[in-house]
């Protein structure tokens, strides 16, 4: 029998904890706890596209995108938010319902709340990004600007909730937001002919736990792969601590991932399911936005590139030949983070580069180094020169440039040149001009913790 069922709904006037998520009486879903959100959201969810990707040729592998960033507020939680608020009582939905989130889940909540009639009050931390904000206030809900992070927003969710009689909805590990997610599994098995694998981006756990088991069920044979930010490996920790607990966070472009401690209901439900885990680093979180947005014309935040970040960190070469699946779970990146990883990834790329040479002063001497540049075919994107703190001659200028190129080897040709025509050269960490993927996978393969597997790990081992 389901764990999930609707006469389990806590009361709101108990005590100020959530009576969904125990630690020591955590609840795993079911199958049919997935199917039943299946049937039920159907009429307000879209039923997006899994589309075999441009990037197959690159990567090696059959690569198909789930592109779950078209649902309307730009990400799958619509899925558990939706039937999290259709199993809702009577009662309860004449009350309305109050969380806590950054942005996805409580765009989510408020979309189908606005859509259902149920009242929704989202509590939203001070670092919450403002056009989410505003998003939220758009669709008629109550929303809180209160508390420094996520830990404090909930606290006060929940006890804003506990007095006004509101059920509190945690936007990852509430059995019914876990069912609904599943349900982007159900379409991936439908959608794609026996995949091999399905790469699934791990925050708090929510995504993976629902994913894993509509998969799972269906085609045991199917690997099941998380990928985490290493700026909050929560899930990874987790799995070595042998249950949930707290992990710094760090700043990451992927910051619907940055959850300090999964779950849970979603570990106990995820752990046994999963084939293995992956960490990755920032950098290969910017190409991976890069890279979507330049063959697959596709806008996704951190999160929902982080998938094919592991595959482009050479993570998952063991799927070489085969299909992979990889949910683009969310495309709310704020406008101008977009703008930084895109920087941040040309320069990882060798297409952005940033460096200083020594030219002569006298008339002419810059307007020489542009000559040089622009028959090379490199694009100046900005250039200062300074004189006051050079410590050459008086007759010298030192100029920064930060210019285009097209590749790693264009950027090597550029580098020669300017070798060749004058003295003093730096390149700063682009010295030697193999910062790209080839150093990065250098210095992952030294540096990165090793891949945690859930399924061997003696203290989640069942």
């Amino acid at each position: 029998m389901s764990t999930a069922s609707a006469e389990n709904q806590p009361k709101p006037s108990e005590a100020l904890v959530d009576p969904w998520c125990s630690s020591t009486k955590p609840q795993k879903i079911m199958f049919e706890d997935i199917t039943s959100a299946a049937f039920k959201v159907k009429q307000g969810i879209l039923v997006t596209p899994c589309m075999k990707s441009h990037l197959s040729e690159i990567t090696g592998m059959e690569v198909y995108l789930k592109k779950d960033f078209l649902q309307y507020t730009g990400s799958f939680k619509e899925r558990g938010a939706r039937y999290a608020l259709l199993m809702l009582p009577e009662e309860n939905k004449r009350a309305g319902v109050i969380s806590a989130s950054l942005g996805n889940h409580a765009l989510a909540l408020c979309y189908h709340g606005n859509r259902l009639n149920i009242p929704v009050t989202v509590v939203m931390p001070i670092v919450a990004p403002i056009m989410k904000i505003q998003a939220c206030r758009q669709y008629g809900a109550n929303v809180v600007v209160k508390g420094v992070d996520m830990g404090e927003a909930k606290t006060i969710a929940m006890a804003l909730g506990n007095e006004k009689g509101l059920t509190y909805i945690n936007g990852y590990d509430h059995p019914h937001i876990m069912a609904g997610q599943g349900t982007l599994g159900l379409e991936i098995v439908e959608q794609v002919e026996k995949p091999d694998a399905v790469i699934v981006p791990v925050g708090g756990g929510g995504l993976i736990a629902g994913v894993a088991l509509a998969v799972k069920t269906l085609y045991p044979d199917v690997k099941v792969v998380g990928v985490e930010s290493d700026r909050c490996p929560s899930f990874s920790n987790a799995v070595k601590a042998g249950k949930p607990i707290m992990t710094p966070i760090e700043s990451t472009l992927a910051d619907g991932l940055a959850v300090p401690m999964v779950g849970y209901n979603a570990f106990a439900t995820a752990a046994p399911l999963i084939d293995k885990l992956v960490v990755v680093k920032e950098e290969w979180i910017a190409i991976a936005i890069l890279r979507l947005v330049e063959l697959e014309k596709c806008v996704v935040e951190g999160a929902g590139a982080a998938g094919l970040a592991a595959i482009l960190a050479g993570k998952l070469d063991e799927f070489k030949g085969k299909r992979v699946v990889l949910p683009l779970c969310g495309g709310n990146i704020d406008t101008t983070i977009l703008g930084r990883c895109l920087e941040r990834g040309l320069a990882v790329d060798g297409r952005l580069l940033k460096f200083k040479v020594t030219v002569s002063d006298r008339p002419g001497g810059i307007t020489e180094l542009c000559r040089l540049m622009s028959t090379l075919g490199v694009s100046i994107k900005d250039i200062m020169h300074e004189r006051a703190w050079l410590t050459s001659d008086i007759f010298s200028v030192q100029v920064k440039v930060v210019c285009e190129t097209r590749d790693m080897e264009h950027a090597a040709q550029l580098k020669q040149a300017l070798f060749k025509n004058y003295k003093s050269v730096d390149f700063g960490q682009f010295k030697s001009l193999t910062y790209g993927v080839e150093r990065l996978r250098a210095r992952d393969s030294c540096s990165e913790s090793p891949n945690v597997d859930p399924k061997t790990d003696p203290k989640t081992k069942k």
